[in-house]
Formats: C-alpha cells, sequence, structure tokens
C-alpha cells in the first residue's frame, strides 16, 4: 500500500502519551490505526442518517430489544470463552 507523509498537529500531552508505549515508526501505524477506526465511524454514522432519513428514527422499544439481543450474545460469547478454559485462544466458535 502507497503511502504519504504529511505533517499533523497534536497535543504535546498526548504525543508523549502515545510515544511512551510506541517506537518511532510504530507512532504512525498508530496514527494510521486511528483514523481508519474514524473513518468507520463516520461512515456508520452517514449510514445510520440514512437509515433515518429512509425508514424513520429507531423507536425506545427497538433499542431495547437491540440492547437485549446485544447482551444475549455477550452472555453468549462470554459462556463459550469459559468453556475454552478462558485462553482467548482457539478456535472460532
Amino acid at each position: 500500500m502507497a503511502t504519504k507523509k504529511v505533517t499533523i498537529t497534536i497535543p504535546e500531552d498526548l504525543l508523549d502519551e502515545i510515544r511512551s508505549e510506541t517506537d518511532e515508526r510504530g507512532l504512525s501505524a498508530y496514527v494510521a490505526e486511528a483514523l481508519r477506526a474514524q473513518r468507520q465511524r463516520d461512515r456508520l454514522l452517514e449510514l445510520t442518517e440514512w437509515l433515518q432519513e429512509e425508514y424513520g428514527p429507531v423507536s425506545e422499544e427497538e433499542q431495547q430489544q437491540a440492547a437485549a439481543e446485544l447482551d444475549e450474545i455477550d452472555a453468549e460469547h462470554a459462556r463459550r470463552r469459559g468453556a475454552q478454559g478462558g485462553s482467548g485462544t482457539g478456535a472460532a466458535a
């Protein structure tokens, strides 16, 4: 993948914090991953806005139902991790 060098300005304390956890080459990778993650969030927000324009806002009941389904999925993942001995390794379930 092609890369391009750019100049950015960030708060010094934030830079110090990140540099304490990464080497100089890791800083670029860290920033690139942060930008990639932000771009994904931006695109999800665009999709959410379009869906709400197209189909209307999500009701409180629908939000509660979705939250309950996510809780069930989280519980199942926790159960499967426990069945693997909590190592976090092994085949995907």
